[in-house]
């Protein structure tokens, strides 16, 4: 016997309709999540050593069981190449000189 597909009805609060800003993700795990942290690097500061610092502020923690890793995966692959169907490719991140000067 084949099953009707579930119908999901997503809704979405008020406080995350417009979603927050992140330019840098980190993720890791534990043997019963995948964790992701987005966050909005800070300017760089000196610490208290004159050491250049680049702070980063968590905007968001989400946590997903390894059974949905896969299809998140995939879900962003399918995203990503439509978007670039649409604007053309995606640049890898800019690489500052080890030095530290902008070249």
């Amino acid at each position: 016997m084949v099953s009707e597909p579930q119908q999901i009805q997503i809704q979405v609060p008020d406080e995350v309709q417009n979603g927050v800003y992140a330019n840098m993700a980190l993720v890791w795990h534990t043997p019963f999540d995948f964790t992701m942290d987005f966050a909005v690097l800070q300017p760089t500061i000196p610490d208290a050593d004159g050491a250049p610092i680049t702070p980063a502020r968590v905007v968001a923690r989400v946590k997903f069981p390894p059974s949905q890793i896969f299809q998140l995966l995939q879900a962003i692959n399918a995203n990503m190449t439509k978007y670039e169907e649409s604007f053309g490719p995606i640049g890898g991140p800019v690489q500052q000189p080890e030095d530290g000067t902008d070249r």
